[in-house]
């Protein structure tokens, strides 16, 4: 007994040190991954070091479910093939212990992780989700700081325009600076020529001060009627302009515009908003023959001794109507006038007409919301696969580390790196059909953690029987005898011959 609890803290000690440096590296390359769709938006935006950590730290917390994984699987497979180079595992089932009492303490701890994992999504995610694009979405809108290229027009500053021939290195000094003034909205009716001016910020950057030097101002304004223009000219030698830089600051959006976004909703919140928009289809589908009786308002008579005699049609979303040929004869038997009948046909033409966009409108609608079912049933069981995948990768990388008996970074990575793709590829494939509707929801996201707990098992079984399937040897040594087969027989052909 006291054997086996040294050999639990050995083995766990060997593994917690590469889960916790596995899990900080497989955030960040995800978190780089991620940014990278966002660094033309994020480039230039003065907001401050501290709002860009929340949003950094708020994104890796929403991919700690995606990174728990991939952790998972490459630490395995670093601390079985440690054990396995070094013959610590070799001397451990030699003493009578078996390989699945040696993973035991790992499996717990890995079982332990996809409970965190499940609550981590159920509960954290949202909110971190809710606040990582709230705060994306206020830097978006925020605009870029101040940046004057030379021989370039700057429309950042609202109702100017402003172009400089250069600008010295301090970044204050400008030479030959020309301002269109767009505030009045009347187009290029006032404009400043600068021979050089001196830039800085007042009041905690709220204001953009602007000393113009040796310059003059061009205006145009009409006074009484249209036709009296005035045109001004004005020379100066010192002269400030001030800009409000109230445009640059980043605005507060609220966080109640995201949440109602199925991402920032826990499994209960989603199960319950697919009910209601389940609920929602099964109306829209139910009140089609409802709805469309209003196109039916057309009485067709029977040649019939009683003229007052008539018959209703009336048309079910899921039953062909089929005009009896009497009605179709009738028009022709009756003496209805050209002017009339036309009359009557173009009616009847619109109302078909009608029905048809009223049956493609409610068509799309009805898809439109078995859609957002759909999408609103991947993202809760998004919320239990990727977390039962941490028990999964734990099942393929300990066996698996453990036949390889390779440690260090080299082969380790290079096996979770194919399986992590695999089980990516997989999810996102079945995620996709899914959405569409090519396959059910279950069977679209359970598909991968199925596949791969298949793998698991069958390399949980080769490690238990001490396979060398990843032994060169055995390949080298199969290959050369299946050769010496072959010459044989080729030998025993040519003799025959």
């Amino acid at each position: 007994m006291i054997r086996i609890k040294i050999i639990d803290k050995l083995v766990l000690k060997s593994f917690l040190g590469p889960f916790f440096l596995t899990y900080a590296v497989v955030v960040f390359i995800l978190l780089i991954h991620t940014m990278m769709g966002y660094v033309e938006e994020l480039v230039g935006k003065d907001v401050g070091f501290v709002v860009f950590a929340k949003m950094l730290m708020y994104f890796s917390m929403s991919l700690t479910p995606l990174a728990l994984p991939l952790a998972v699987l490459l630490s395995c497979l670093i601390t079985f093939g440690n054990l396995g180079e070094h013959f610590e595992l070799t001397a451990i089932k030699s003493a009578g212990i078996s390989l699945v009492r040696v993973l035991y303490p790992i499996g717990v701890f890995a079982a332990i992780i996809t409970a965190i994992a499940l609550w981590f999504s159920d509960r954290v995610v949202p909110y971190a989700n809710l606040k990582a694009y709230s705060t994306l979405y206020n830097i978006r809108i925020t605009k870029a700081s101040i940046d004057l290229k030379e021989g370039a027009f700057y429309n950042g500053l609202p109702g100017y325009s402003i172009k400089v021939a250069k600008k010295e290195n301090d970044g204050k000094l400008l030479r030959k600076v020309m301002i269109y003034n767009h505030t009045a909205n009347k187009g290029n009716k006032e404009v400043i020529l600068a021979d050089s001016a001196y830039m800085y910020t007042i009041l905690d950057g709220k204001y953009l001060v602007m000393e113009l030097f040796k310059g003059r101002s061009y205006s145009d304004y009409i006074e009484g009627s249209a036709n009296n223009t005035q045109f001004l000219r004005h020379e100066f030698d010192h002269t400030k302009m001030v800009f409000s830089l109230s445009a640059f600051e980043m605005s507060e959006i609220p966080d109640s515009l995201f949440v109602h976004h199925r991402m920032m909703k826990t499994i209960n919140e989603l199960e319950a908003d697919a009910d209601s928009l389940s609920s929602q289809v099964v109306n829209l589908k139910e009140t089609i023959p409802q709805n469309m009786a209003a196109y039916f308002t057309y009485h067709l008579e029977e040649l019939r001794p009683k003229p007052t005699d008539t018959l209703r049609l009336r048309a079910a979303s899921n039953e062909a109507i089929e005009l009896p040929k009497v009605f179709l004869d009738s028009l022709k038997r009756r003496s209805i006038p050209e002017s009339q009948l036309a009359i009557i046909l173009q009616r009847a033409v619109g109302q078909a007409r009608g029905v048809k966009q009223f049956l493609d409108m409610r068509e799309k609608l009805i898809k439109d919301k078995e859609k957002e079912v759909r999408e609103h049933l991947i993202e809760k069981h998004r919320k239990y696969t990727y977390s039962l995948a941490c028990f999964i990768m734990f099942l393929i990388g300990a066996p698996l580390g453990a036949i390889i008996k390779k440690g260090g970074l080299g082969v380790p990575i290079l096996v979770s790196i194919v399986f992590f793709i695999l089980f990516y590829a997989l999810s996102m494939t079945g995620e996709k059909w899914a959405k569409d509707g090519v396959v059910s929801v279950f069977w679209g996201m359970w598909t991968s953690d199925f596949i791969l707990l298949a793998f698991g098992l069958f390399f949980l079984q080769k490690a238990r029987n001490d396979s060398r399937m990843f032994d060169k040897d055995i390949y080298i040594h199969y290959f050369r005898r299946l050769g010496q087969r072959l010459r044989g027989k080729s030998q025993e052909v040519v003799q025959e011959a």
